[in-house]
């Protein structure tokens, strides 16, 4: 039997939807006014999602505030309160659209998270636009 315990955060942060290579009119013609060079802000929701076996010994697939630290260190921390373009050394030459930020994320708990566990991570950019991934 496979449950799936998931857990909220949120962090607020600034970015700039932009491409070095490209030119003023490209990037404005592409990303419009989330292109603007002052950079615009959004207050992120995430939901982590962890699937697989119940432990018979504690009753769960995962610690829930083992969780939470990890999401705490390896997102809220590093993320929340920053401009994402400018302090997050991940997106120095990655744009940080909702897509690049969904898979970071993936990327940075997939690796302290058992490799027997699945995960899947859902990030709302607002309440009407989200992303989900699941490191296909």
């Amino acid at each position: 039997m496979r449950v799936t315990l998931s857990r909220k955060a949120h962090f607020n942060a600034a970015h700039r939807l932009h491409r070095k290579d490209w030119t003023l009119e490209q990037n404005d013609a592409v990303f419009g006014k989330c292109n603007n060079p002052n950079f615009h802000g959004h207050n992120y929701e995430l939901i982590v999602s962890v699937t697989g076996k119940i432990n018979p010994e504690t009753g769960y697939v995962m610690d829930v505030k083992d969780l939470s630290d990890l999401i705490l260190e390896e997102v809220e921390k590093p993320f929340d309160h920053k401009n994402l373009n400018l302090d997050v050394h991940e997106f120095e030459n990655l744009n940080p659209t909702a897509e690049n930020i969904v898979v970071v994320i993936w990327n940075k708990l997939r690796k302290r998270i058992k490799p027997e566990l699945d995960l899947e991570i859902t990030l709302y950019e607002t309440p009407r636009n989200f992303v989900t991934y699941k490191g296909e």
